[in-house]
Parts: C-alpha cells; sequence; structure tokens
C-alpha cells in the first residue's frame, strides 16, 4: 500500500485545527479520520443521510492539500466507468496506445496520488466494488491493454454509506469493512444543528434574518420528525436549513418585518415534508405530521392577522 505524502511541516494538530474551521463540531470523527489517513488507511464513513459525511471528507482533503477524486456510487457506477477507457474513436487510428486512454476517477486518484471520494458506497454494484476491494489491498490495478497503475503516494480511499435499510443499499461484504477503518456518524447535537443552520443563514443573507430562538425551535422540530411514531424516516439538518432560508426569503415576498407562524409554517412544509417517509399503515400525510410537530414545539395553531388559517396538510396557505 502506498505510503502517505503528508508534508512534514503539516502536523496532525494543523490538519485537525484547519478542518475544524470547516466542519461544526465533530472533533472525535475528525480526529478518527485525519489519523487513519495519515497513517495511510482506507476510511469509512457510516451513518444516516445529512450528518456531515461528505463535508468531513471534503474539509479533510482541502486541509491536507491533496486531489479529491469524486465518485457518486449508484446502480450505474461499472468498473468501466470507476477505471477508465480506450477512446473508440483513437483506437482506430492509433491502436490500444497508453495515450488513448482515458483515465476514470480510480485511475486518476492512483496517479496523483489522491483521496478517491465514493458517496454512497453501499448502492454500487457487486462487480464494482470487487474492484475496489483489489486496489485497497493491492494498492494498483491492471488494466488490459493498459498495463498496470500503481498507486502514487497519498492514494486512500475515503467512502460513505447510508445505513443498510435505507433505500436501494445492499450489505457491504466483510471484505470491504476487512479493509477499512470505519467511524459511525450520527446526528449532531441540537447545539450544533443550531449552528449549521446558523452558519447557512449567514452565508445567504437574504429576506428576514429569523433569531436564535426562532432557530432553535425549527432544529427542535426536525429533530422530532427522527422520533415520530408516524414516520419511519426523520429528516436531517438540511430540512432546518431550509425553512430557515425559505422562511426567511417568503416573509420578504409577503412584505413582512418578521418570520409570521403562517410563513414559518408553510416554508417548513415545503422543506421538510419532501424529507420524511411516513411509516406503513399510516394513514396520515407527510404534512399533517409536519403540521402537528410545529403547532407542539411553537405553541400555536399558526394564525396571524396577515394570512389566516396555515397548516392545512393539502399545501401551502396564500397572504390575502
Amino acid at each position: 500500500m502506498a505510503s502517505s505524502n503528508m508534508t512534514d511541516k503539516q502536523t496532525s494538530v494543523q490538519i485537525i485545527s484547519a478542518v475544524g474551521s470547516n466542519v461544526v463540531g465533530r472533533q472525535r470523527e475528525i480526529e478518527l479520520v485525519v489519523a487513519a489517513l495519515v497513517a495511510g488507511r482506507h476510511m469509512l464513513l457510516e451513518g444516516p443521510p445529512g450528518t456531515g459525511k461528505s463535508t468531513l471528507l471534503r474539509a479533510v482533503a482541502q486541509s491536507l492539500s491533496v486531489g479529491f477524486a469524486f465518485v457518486e456510487g449508484n446502480a450505474e457506477l461499472t468498473p468501466a466507468r470507476l477505471i477508465g477507457h480506450f477512446d473508440p474513436a483513437r483506437v482506430l487510428s492509433d491502436g490500444y496506445t497508453p495515450d488513448v486512454f482515458v483515465d476514470g476517477p480510480l485511475v486518476t486518484a492512483l496517479r496523483e496520488g489522491s483521496l478517491l471520494y465514493v458517496e454512497e458506497i453501499n448502492r454500487i454494484p457487486e462487480e464494482t466494488l470487487n474492484v475496489l476491494i483489489t486496489v485497497m489491498s493491492e494498492g494498483e490495478i491492471t488494466v488490459p491493454r493498459l498495463g498496470k497503475v500503481v498507486g502514487a503516494n497519498g492514494f486512500r480511499l475515503v467512502a460513505a454509506m447510508n445505513p443498510f435499510d435505507a433505500v436501494g443499499t445492499a450489505r457491504i461484504s466483510s471484505a470491504v469493512y476487512d479493509r477499512v477503518c470505519r467511524v459511525a456518524m450520527t446526528y449532531q447535537s441540537l447545539q450544533d444543528e443550531c449552528a449549521i443552520v446558523d452558519r447557512h443563514l449567514k452565508n445567504n443573507k437574504v429576506g428576514v434574518q429569523p433569531d436564535a430562538a426562532w432557530v432553535a425551535n425549527v432544529v427542535e422540530i426536525v429533530r422530532r420528525t427522527r422520533t415520530h411514531p408516524d414516520l419511519r424516516v426523520g429528516s436531517s439538518v438540511r430540512g432546518a436549513i431550509d425553512t430557515a432560508l425559505v422562511a426567511s426569503s417568503l416573509a420578504e415576498v409577503r412584505s413582512s418585518k418578521n418570520i409570521s407562524a403562517s410563513v414559518g409554517l408553510d416554508s417548513a412544509l415545503v422543506a421538510i415534508s419532501g424529507r420524511v417517509r411516513i411509516r406503513e399503515g399510516s394513514v396520515r400525510s407527510a404534512e399533517d405530521v409536519v403540521a402537528e410537530i410545529w403547532n407542539d414545539v411553537f405553541g400555536t395553531k399558526a394564525r396571524d392577522e396577515s394570512a389566516g388559517k396555515a397548516g392545512a396538510p393539502t399545501g401551502a396557505t396564500t397572504s390575502n
């Protein structure tokens, strides 16, 4: 396996500090990921959507000053798309020469000593996964008619995966787990998720800006979707981010100087209802559940002087 190409001037402490400036919380996970990569290990982050797996890995790659080859894991990711291919038109004129080969993300990462980031690794076909298993073991790959491509110093596989029971996922074989260091990532604390929403609001200064108490309530609503008895799948912090941003904009659209109850609820219905999944057997709609949680957290039936009743599960309200 290729050894690390981390510069001597970059200590692990400096790298961790740099990553921490771009990632909210996750101190333990940052330390573990950096330590594993500096030690020359491959890395797997496992957790539900919206827990910051991609954000953390991108921040680590940036702080390590190494390349970052991105691969989206899905059923269409064939070995040829991962490895690369010979350009058919040029093969006809030049034959199977090395300069006719079009590098895929795997070969690019091997040649450059980059991080190969595979998102949702448990969605890719088994034959493609077997290619990665070989590369993790040998640090190289042999491509027919091209020859052997040996990984340069610094090459690592870093992968993320959702829980097995998520739609479209498959179980990862023990052969993969035996070749990676694994970090399980769960949802962050209320304080960290509020800080994440606040960061997005500051980076998107449009419309009416909500106060900290309102943001905390919206984050609490999203967190309650994860344990609600009528919901099989709850929302990630992205639901809170979008609720805050849409509410900020919607308040301005409705010529409101603050985020009223109806503006907030309508924004939550738009931002959260599509992210949750109703449990089998329940007769309720996602909008109904979101409205219930909203009213419980905010202690209101979502009425204001300008918009009348809001919160009907069939859609957003409009101002009079």
